[in-house]
């Protein structure tokens, strides 16, 4: 080997090797200099083994109240006001929102992962999440279900509404890996 591709080979696994460990050793890092600020705050003569840890505990769920109530709500409201004055951007927007929450939000539809027959003269498929089972509210009555197919390497897909006997469930998968399958074009492994 040239010392040029080691040098290459050895940079490509150091990268690798700081994409694994930058994020835990920073998370890591500020949970400790949070604990060590709110341990400094309780008052010199009071010692109380936990007591900066619960404090922590304590100051991130107020903050999350107070985001929530106090600052995100007046914020969301005027928001919403915007959006009602321009409809298109209120669609797109709401389109996104939607679409998020589908993979982590209260309304999660990414969690029937399903393996689609495009065509019954061959054996093509692919992988997708059922995401409606009940089409009626748009005049479909018959056994077709909805079905959305992720593109590999895009955060994009289709919606396709397909018959039911042409879907079969993918079992014993955890649908964020089945999710990073799909989107990895098969390369990620399931654990």
């Amino acid at each position: 080997m040239r010392p040029k591709s080691i040098f290459k080979l050895f940079l490509k696994y150091f990268f690798r090797g700081l994409l694994y460990a930058a994020p835990v050793t920073i998370t890591i890092y500020i949970i400790i200099e949070l604990f060590k600020f709110f341990d400094g705050l309780i008052p010199v003569g009071i010692n109380v083994p936990g007591m900066g840890f619960l404090v922590l505990i304590v100051a991130i769920t107020v903050l999350g109240v107070v985001g929530s109530s106090i600052i995100l709500e007046p914020l969301k409201s005027q928001f919403n006001q915007i959006l009602d004055k321009a409809p298109l951007l209120k669609t797109i927007y709401s389109s996104v929102k939607d679409l998020l929450s589908a993979f982590v939000g209260s309304k999660k539809s990414f969690d029937k992962p399903v393996l689609v027959k495009m065509n019954k003269d061959s054996n093509l498929e692919k992988l997708g999440f059922v995401t409606v089972e009940d089409l009626k509210k748009i005049g479909v009555t018959d056994d077709r279900i909805g079905v959305y197919l992720p593109h590999s390497y895009n955060f994009s897909g289709n919606f396709f509404i397909v018959p039911a006997s042409q879907v079969t469930p993918v079992k014993d998968v955890k649908s964020a890996d089945f999710m990073k399958f799909i989107v990895s074009g098969g390369v990620t492994k399931f654990d």
